[in-house]
């Protein structure tokens, strides 16, 4: 099925009526291979943690085994569900007065006394030493994989970014095999300059188009994003793709921006201002009807 796009209000109104609930994917959910990586990294030091289970004296034992395997700390951030390998905690008196102490955990070849006193103090205010004595858990590493599991939920937003790019891929990839077209993904201006020849000009020195077509007479610049929830946010992002569709029309090169979700729906104004003044502005349900083609095939009969 294809489709005619024409800047008026019955296909503006057809852009808000086909904005799709959701893109998720089964990947959406867990990226598993990623979650047993991050374990299968620390498991050694995670299994020599084990040790701690159950023990009494739990203050003292941890300064031995972190003495006989300084290695360990490494792993301890994560039992708190943190990436981050160095903290600076601040503390207050009962006068008001603060108080900065600096701890590392990626330092582990050069421990001494004091600094084996500093991370066990940090495992002991964090809670971490009392986790280990009062065996709440039974195994450290399967502890450790239900946290890699918590932390990777974090990814999901990035994941919906993700799975609009690749569903735009596919049908980008289909039409450039059929017309013999050539295409880029995450195309910088350097990159394009240098595989092509055009020189492209952008509005922040970090741009970086989610794809670039070449259609051997004509540059298309291609940005897609999804919208399952509204915000703010909307109404500068709609105004942003209007001046990068001024930015990218005065190098000679055109600017197709695929975007959904039904955040757009608590937006729609700004997205129709943008949708009169850029001239291709499409969702997934166009591009399914085979809008990417009539707009590239545009170009063939120019």
């Amino acid at each position: 099925m294809s489709m005619n796009y024409e800047k008026n209000a019955e296909t503006f109104k057809y852009l808000l009526d086909t904005l799709k609930d959701s893109i998720k994917g089964w990947d959406y959910f867990v990226n598993w291979d990623k979650v047993n990586n991050n374990v299968r990294d620390i498991e050694i030091q995670l299994n020599i943690l084990n040790y701690l289970i159950g023990k009494e004296n739990i203050y003292d034992e941890a300064k031995y085994l972190i003495k006989k395997h300084p290695e360990v700390i490494n792993a301890i951030p994560v039992l708190i569900a943190c990436r981050e390998k160095e903290f600076e905690i601040v503390t207050f008196d009962a006068k008001g007065s603060s108080k900065r102490k600096e701890y590392a955990f990626n330092k582990y070849k050069s421990l001494d006394e004091g600094k084996i006193n500093d991370i066990v103090e940090f495992m002991d205010k964090a809670k971490i030493l009392e986790l280990f004595a009062n065996k709440s858990i039974k195994n450290i590493v399967d502890y450790v994989f239900g946290i890699e599991v918590g932390l990777d939920s974090n990814g999901r937003k990035n994941r919906s970014g993700h799975a609009m790019e690749d569903i735009v891929e596919k049908f980008i990839l289909k039409v450039c095999e059929e017309k013999g077209f050539c295409y880029l993904k995450e195309a910088t201006p350097s990159h394009i300059k240098s595989e092509w020849g055009y020189k492209v000009t952008v509005d922040k020195t970090a741009r970086r188009f989610d794809f670039a077509i070449n259609t051997g007479h004509k540059l298309y610049l291609v940005e897609t994003n999804y919208y399952g929830g509204g915000g703010s946010k909307l109404k500068s992002t709609a105004g942003e793709y209007k001046t990068l569709q001024d930015i990218v029309t005065q190098d000679g090169h055109e600017l197709i921006w695929i975007t959904d979700g039904k955040g757009w729906l608590t937006a729609n104004r700004p997205l129709e201002e943008a949708f009169y003044h850029n001239k291709y502005i499409i969702n997934l349900t166009m591009l399914q009807n085979g809008l990417l083609n009539e707009i590239l095939e545009e170009d063939e009969v120019i």
